[in-house]
């Protein structure tokens, strides 16, 4: 047997608090490293690292026909939240990081994300239309919470009346309730929690640094109240690991005032499959060849794929019984009887638009 066979390679440890153990090789790069023991301290912790990105222009444009929005927004590059799973990972290979610890602890960070976000609205060209915050990596990851550079962007979106869609998987979103409601007193906004899984251990191995469960169903519950659309992503699903908490994520969501749902198979594009097969290994070693097997039988006997109209949903026995699952137990607890159509009609150019707001 080979020595690089996937049944005796040994996973890698991951240190204190992180999602991957190591920084597999960037597909675009002819060099790699790896973390050096130094740089891991005595409690086996990685500082995380930011650095200031000077992109002129703040504004993705999305051609892909699985995904409801032409443009996100994403104040930051990279996401300490540290979810093994995350399909965003390989974007970080664009910056000369590793989807690994460096996708984690290496975080670009855009302060000029506001004022690029005003150059675009005040723009002739400039057509009103839904904007995903964030559509990549989470916009309320920790260092949100020192720089506010959503909070920024949101009083942007609420100054020229554009519409946007909010999707987080940190209770920190309430924080910002009082410019979200006002943006929701003009149908401007819908938000988002992510919630995968109620279980606290997985969820502390599987997404270390989220907000617990509980946390962000208690933030459904608070934007609900405060009059703003809520709803619920289960996402990732992942057969044979957290499928079967479908039917008990929508019931408390429901409960919590959730109104709207949906979810997403697993996807492990490039480097995200080694990383998410080496946690499993190490987390669940008795579990993960099971795992793995089921994501193959949803994925045509592969573990990615990237076709659009099924890369979002699998396909096969597997994949329809979790699309039926989800589908009654939305229509038991109510979910997505109304569709949430923000308005594009209230946008303010640049001659009219408030000149200040004041939040405080």
């Amino acid at each position: 047997m080979k020595s690089q066979d996937p049944e005796i390679v040994k996973p890698h440890a991951a240190p204190h608090g992180r999602g991957a153990g190591t920084n597999p090789q960037n597909r675009f790069e002819s060099t790699s490293y790896e973390v050096l023991e130094e740089e891991i301290d005595a409690e086996r912790k990685i500082t995380t690292k930011y650095f200031r990105d000077t992109s002129k222009t703040i504004l993705a444009k999305n051609d892909s026909p699985d995904i409801g929005f032409s443009y996100d927004l994403n104040p930051y590059r990279g996401c300490e939240h540290g979810c093994i799973y995350c399909y965003a990972r390989p974007s970080h290979e664009y910056l000369g990081f590793s989807a690994g610890l460096d996708f984690e602890t290496k975080i670009m960070v855009k302060p000029d994300a506001h004022i690029l976000l005003e150059k675009e609205f005040k723009k002739k060209s400039w057509r009103p239309t839904v904007i995903a915050l964030s559509g990549n990596t989470d916009c309320y990851q920790p260092i949100e919470r020192k720089l506010q550079l959503t909070r920024k962007c949101l009083e942007v979106f609420l100054k020229y009346r554009n519409p946007v869609g909010m999707i987080t998987k940190n209770a920190l979103i309430t924080r910002d309730i009082d410019i979200i409601a006002e943006l929701a007193k003009l149908n401007l906004v819908v938000c988002t929690l992510t919630i995968p899984t109620l279980d606290k251990a997985l969820q502390r191995v599987m997404e270390p640094r989220t907000s617990p469960s509980e946390l962000r169903l208690d933030a459904i519950e608070q934007l609900a109240k405060a009059g703003i659309p809520v709803g619920v992503s289960l996402a990732p699903v992942i057969p044979g690991l957290n499928d079967s908490e479908m039917p008990a994520i929508l019931k408390r969501a429901s409960e919590h005032g959730a109104t709207f749902a949906f979810y997403t198979m697993l996807r492990l594009p490039y480097a995200v499959k080694d990383l998410f097969t080496d946690w499993l290994k190490r987390e669940m070693p008795q579990k993960a060849e099971k795992i793995l097997n089921r994501i193959k039988d949803v994925r045509e006997g592969k573990l990615n794929s990237t076709e659009f109209g099924t890369r979002m949903t699998g396909t096969g026995e597997i994949a329809e019984s979790i699309r039926q699952l989800f589908e009654l137990t939305c229509a038991k607890y109510h979910f997505n009887e109304k569709r949430n159509r923000l308005s594009v009609d209230k946008f303010l150019s640049n001659w009219n638009a408030q000149t200040e707001l004041d939040f405080d």
